[in-house]
């Protein structure tokens, strides 16, 4: 009996949540893990576990909304085809015309029945990145690997554009990894424009309705899900301040500024900030008007300031990473600047497991 699976387990199953589980509940899981070394969650447990991942994850600053999140049970799924489509139409159910819907979908527990599949986009919708002479690269360099192995295993929607949306890529262990396009009803994309500046538009700059993160391993009560794509809505800043303006993404800062009229040979100038500024307000102006859910930095903060509150007075503590909840531009004026977290990791909870490159050479090999 593996003694750690059993020990998160009854923690799990102890949590006020799940309502006081019977005697029979608990005595049944632990003769699962007894006899077969895992056990297989209720309906209610994978939602209440994947909700409870989510409020103890500490670099979202979505949180406050944990109780809201939708789970669809989809672990019967065993094949790379299966599971594409139904990331597929968690993307139809989770844009929802705009109407965001905070949804996770829970693809089949790790087993040593049958094969892991992973799903090696870390975004179910993502924008390529092509390599150039010289180290130059068009697109997102975030995703020049993903792209090489996408390309190498036979995708051929490449156009070599700043934002060809890549397809799934998904690998079951032993077998080649498979790519997936997805269908134009299941991607819903926001042309940027400026409410002030009618040139902005012309810059070209899109991006995509909402993220939805497929490369972390959800763990409940010590069963681990590999795959278990999960949406929620923008906070502005995530496109514009990191996505957009990070040098090393796609670092637009320079030629928005130099359009705007401002000198950037000099930081005195401050071109930086001013463009910043107005990137992240086409950013809120284009989904907006487009009817897209998306928040403002100083709005997540505040939520997340009264989240706080609201836990604390459950007798529960707030773990976080400071970094990853503080905005990364105007971050001295929310409500979170001054405020300390703790690290702490608590269980369930979400688990980076990033594509790596390094174990799918032989495939990338094969094509050059």
């Amino acid at each position: 009996m593996d003694a750690t699976v059993l020990a998160e387990a009854e923690d799990f199953l102890s949590v006020q949540e799940l309502g006081g589980l019977t005697l029979g509940r608990k005595s049944a899981v632990r003769d699962a893990i007894l006899h077969h070394g895992t056990y297989t969650h209720t309906t209610s447990e994978l939602e209440w576990g994947a909700r409870l991942a989510w409020r103890n994850t500490i670099a979202c600053i979505g949180r406050p909304y944990w109780r809201a999140l939708q789970v669809r049970d989809q672990r019967d799924v065993d094949t790379p085809d299966q599971l594409a489509e139904a990331c597929i139409e968690h993307l139809r159910a989770a844009t929802n015309r705009g109407h965001i819907r905070l949804l996770l979908t829970a693809f089949a527990p790790a087993s040593l029945d049958r094969p892991p599949i992973r799903i090696l986009n870390a975004q179910l919708v993502q924008y390529a990145g092509y390599r150039g002479p010289g180290g130059t690269v068009t697109g997102d360099p975030k995703n020049l690997a993903l792209t090489d192995l996408a390309l190498a295993v036979g995708w051929t929607g490449a156009t070599g554009g700043s934002f060809d949306v890549l397809p799934l890529v998904i690998h079951q262990a032993g077998g080649q990894p498979r790519c997936y396009p997805l269908p134009t009803d299941a991607v819903l994309e926001v042309v940027l424009r400026h409410p002030r500046l009618p040139w902005f538009e012309d810059l070209g700059l899109r991006w995509y309705a909402h993220p939805a993160i497929s490369d972390q391993r959800l763990r409940i009560g010590g069963v681990d899900y590999p795959a278990a794509p999960f949406s929620g809505w923008y906070t502005c800043t995530e496109i514009s301040a990191r996505n957009l303006a990070d040098p090393h993404r796609y670092n637009v800062l320079p030629a928005l500024a130099e359009r705007i009229g401002l000198d950037i040979h000099t930081s005195r100038t401050l071109w930086r900030d001013r463009a910043l500024v107005e990137l992240t307000e086409a950013v809120m102006h284009s989904y907006t008007t487009d009817g897209i859910v998306l928040v403002d930095h100083h709005f997540a903060a505040t939520s997340f300031a009264h989240h706080e509150d609201r836990e604390r007075a459950a007798g529960r503590e707030v773990y976080g990473s400071w970094r990853a909840l503080i905005a990364p531009t105007a971050a001295s004026t929310t409500d979170l600047y001054h405020r300390h977290y703790t690290e702490h990791i608590l269980l369930p909870n979400f688990f980076p497991q990033p594509f790596s490159p390094t174990e799918h050479n032989d495939w990338l090999g094969q094509a050059n």
